[in-house]
């Protein structure tokens, strides 16, 4: 058998470089600390309300150089997550109006006779 000739030259070998990450990439993260707030405000659920602070603080103190640099900072969804929080328990400390039991739309009480 005849040996195999290796045609490869070593003088063009290119080494590999991992690409650089693009700054347009979404965060799914920050996204989900920004959007936990609203949810916990809209529904007043106190178990997203503590969710929303948990996952907030977690993603400020996970947040990556090209993440402080760009948009919001990571503490202004620590804030309004805790706002969310206070909206949640907000009834709680300062309860609604007593709502009379008739909507408005009912017949009117009977006159007695006289």
């Amino acid at each position: 058998m005849a040996p195999s000739k290796d045609m490869r030259r070593p003088d063009l070998i290119v080494p590999y470089q991992e690409p650089a990450a693009s700054a347009d990439k979404p965060e799914f993260s920050s996204t989900l600390s920004s959007t936990m707030p609203m949810v916990a405000m809209f529904t007043r659920n106190k178990f997203v309300g503590w969710a929303a602070v948990v996952f907030s603080i977690q993603s400020w103190l996970g947040e990556s150089q090209e993440a402080k640099n760009s948009g919001t900072p990571g503490y202004f969804s620590v804030l309004m997550s805790v706002a969310a929080l206070a909206v949640s328990y907000m009834p709680l400390f300062l309860p609604p109006k007593a709502v009379p039991a008739g909507s408005g739309t009912q017949a009117p009480a009977p006159v007695p006779l006289q």
